[in-house]
């Protein structure tokens, strides 16, 4: 079977089988291409404009308010506390119960009050991201994502294959609108496919890589020679108290000066760290891809990730979000990226009215020779 047989066999079938996952995904992706402004502007909606002030309330003071408020929920635990760099969002308080659901407390970073409480899983982007990731399936739609993700990116390597392009540039991007149906219907594939290729691999991809990352980020990092990172822990002393998290913050501004804090995660465990992220003003990340790992016992700095200066294989693996969601070129390229989600659509609609018209020409010939 020659080359090009068999990449239109695969290109084919593969297109066929798992063509409704990567509609779902692509769309859904189409959307969280701009989470963050459709989340802000959910919650403006639901909890009111945040009226910026000259000083914040203690990060302490919001996680009492909180832990005084859900006393009665002895199962929630403290996941994280997220503070965006804005003046007009509100400080975000994540609780987790022993099923893992998030319950998000909002609270206005000027007075301390709560605003308002929502369920993460049940929120527009919540669901949009888990029905992204695992098409609301758990692991196992995790794991159906990620082997989409791959099939994917076969599909888009099959695709340059065919390409008519190669032959004659001009033909790969031109679509003959006067001519049959059958053939605009091909222009519009071949066009759309070769335009989005590029795009569409990078994507699957990172989805690959995520859903899968137990395999892939080792593969990364060894492909990378970079080596990989060793989660720190606490020294776990008996009978102590974790430090205040003041203290903490004071540590890990002092650690990486200039860069302001984004993110808190607490330790979960008698062993576990807190962790601090951080972002300097040159990361285009929006919470940044600093982070400082203290002990939660002593405050001593167990690991420092500097987001200005990593390893190669991190450098890497930072690139995915960008890559993924097409932030690496600012708003032009996240429009951009509304477009790559809709490609799906385009691709799988033409690609079934050529299947539809091989199968009818097929009919037609049987019934020709009877």
């Amino acid at each position: 079977m020659k080359l090009r047989q068999l990449a239109f066999m695969l290109h084919r079938y593969i297109g066929i089988g798992v063509g409704l996952i990567i509609v779902i995904s692509g769309l859904t992706g189409s959307l969280l291409v701009f989470q963050k402004e459709i989340d802000d502007f959910l919650i403006t909606q639901k909890f009111g404009q945040i009226i910026p002030q000259e000083e914040r309330v203690s990060i302490e003071s919001v996680l009492n308010t909180v832990k005084a408020a859900y006393s009665y929920r002895p199962d929630l635990k403290l996941h994280s506390i997220n503070m965006y760099p804005k003046p007009d969002v509100p400080y975000k308080v994540r609780l987790q119960s022993t099923n893992a659901q998030l319950t998000e407390v909002f609270v206005n970073p000027y007075t301390g009050i709560i605003l308002g409480t929502r369920q993460w899983e049940y929120s527009f982007i919540g669901f949009l991201l888990v029905l992204h990731y695992t098409l609301l399936g758990g692991r196992m739609g995790e794991i159906v994502v990620g082997i989409a993700a791959l099939l994917l990116l076969i599909l888009n390597i099959t695709g340059f294959i065919l390409w008519p392009g190669w032959r004659k540039l001009i033909v790969g991007f031109k679509i003959k609108f006067k001519a049959h149906p059958q053939r605009v219907n091909f222009d519009i594939h071949k066009v759309v496919g070769i335009i989005c290729a590029v795009f569409l691999s990078l994507v699957a991809f990172t989805g690959f890589c995520w859903n899968f990352s137990d395999f892939t980020y080792p593969a990364i990092y060894a492909a990378s020679f970079t080596p990989q990172p060793v989660v720190p822990s606490s020294k776990f002393v008996p009978g102590k108290s974790p430090i205040g998290l003041s203290k903490i913050l004071q540590t890990a501004d002092t650690t990486l000066p200039g860069a302001v804090t984004t993110s808190i995660f607490p330790p979960r465990k008698p062993d576990g760290v807190f962790r601090i992220r951080k972002k300097f003003p040159e990361e285009l990340e929006d919470y940044g891809q600093s982070f400082v790992y203290l002990d939660q016992y002593s405050g001593k700095v167990l690991q420092v990730q500097n987001g200005r200066s990593l390893p190669l294989g991190d450098k890497v693996l930072n690139s995915f979000v960008p890559l993924h969601y097409g932030t690496f070129g600012g708003l032009a390229t996240r429009i951009f990226y509304v477009f790559i989600g809709l490609a799906p659509v385009i691709l799988l609609l033409t690609g079934l009215v050529m299947w539809w018209y091989r199968r009818w020409a097929k009919v037609r010939h049987q019934q020709t020779i009877w």
